[in-house]
C-alpha cells in the first residue's frame, strides 16, 4: 500500500498524472461563467500601442448577467459606461457629453458581450489554450463574426477567477486591464446599470 501510494505521488510530482484540481484555462474560464449572475471588480486599465504605454486608467466594474454592465472610470478623468441591456451609454463628466449606441451592435466579439451573455463561450468565439505563465492560466479568443472590432482577446485566470484581460483592436492596438478587489455574486443596485443624460449636457447618439 505504502509503495503504491509513493508511486502516485512520485508520478504525480513528475507530471505523468495531470491533480484532479490543476484546470486548463478553457477550463477554469467555464468555471468562472458557470453560475455567474453579478461580479463587481477594481480595474486598472492601460492602453499600448508600439510596445510603449500610452494611457492608463482606473475604475470599479460592475456587472449583471444577462446584458448589464456599468464601468466607472475614476481616474485620470471621470468617465462611465453603463449597458443597459438596450443601449450603450457613454457619459464624459469633464466634456459634458453624452453618446450612445444600439447595445446589441456595440458588444458583438468583445469581452463585455463574453461576460455579459450567458450564451456558451463557442457560439461567438474560438477558445485556444495558451498554457500557464507567472502562476495565470491563459486563454485566447478569437471573435467568429467579421463586424467585430477586435482582432484577439487574452485572458488569464487562476482559481477560477478572471485576473487579466488583453484586447488587440483591428488597429494593432492592445488594451490591457488588471482586475483587483474581485467579488463573485454580489448582491448590487439595479439603479448602477441605470441610466438619463444629466441636463444640459450634449446628446449623441444613433437610433
Amino acid at each position: 500500500m505504502q509503495t503504491s501510494l509513493r508511486l502516485l505521488i512520485t508520478l504525480t510530482l513528475l507530471g505523468f498524472i495531470q491533480p484532479l484540481w490543476a484546470l486548463s484555462g478553457p477550463q477554469q474560464l467555464e468555471a468562472f461563467l458557470e453560475d455567474l449572475t453579478t461580479l463587481q471588480a477594481d480595474f486598472e486599465q492601460t492602453l499600448q500601442q508600439d510596445d510603449e504605454a500610452s494611457y492608463t486608467s482606473s475604475g470599479v466594474f460592475y456587472l449583471k448577467r444577462p446584458g448589464q454592465l456599468r464601468w466607472e472610470y475614476t481616474a485620470p478623468s471621470e468617465q462611465l459606461i453603463v449597458a443597459d441591456g438596450d443601449r450603450i451609454w457613454l457619459y464624459d463628466i469633464e466634456l459634458e457629453q453624452v453618446s450612445h449606441r444600439s447595445q446589441q451592435a456595440a458588444l458583438v466579439g468583445t469581452p463585455a458581450q463574453l461576460l455579459s451573455d450567458q450564451a456558451p463561450i463557442n457560439e461567438h468565439f474560438l477558445v485556444n489554450d495558451l498554457g500557464e505563465t507567472d502562476g495565470l492560466n491563459w486563454v485566447e479568443l478569437l471573435p467568429k463574426g467579421k463586424e467585430s472590432q477586435f482582432a484577439s482577446l487574452r485572458l488569464a485566470l487562476n482559481d477560477n477567477r478572471l485576473r487579466r484581460m488583453e484586447m488587440v483592436d483591428n488597429f494593432g492596438q492592445t488594451t490591457r486591464f488588471v482586475f483587483n478587489n474581485i467579488q463573485r455574486n454580489p448582491t448590487l443596485d439595479v439603479t448602477l446599470f441605470k441610466f438619463t443624460p444629466p441636463p444640459m449636457v450634449d446628446l449623441i447618439g444613433d437610433l
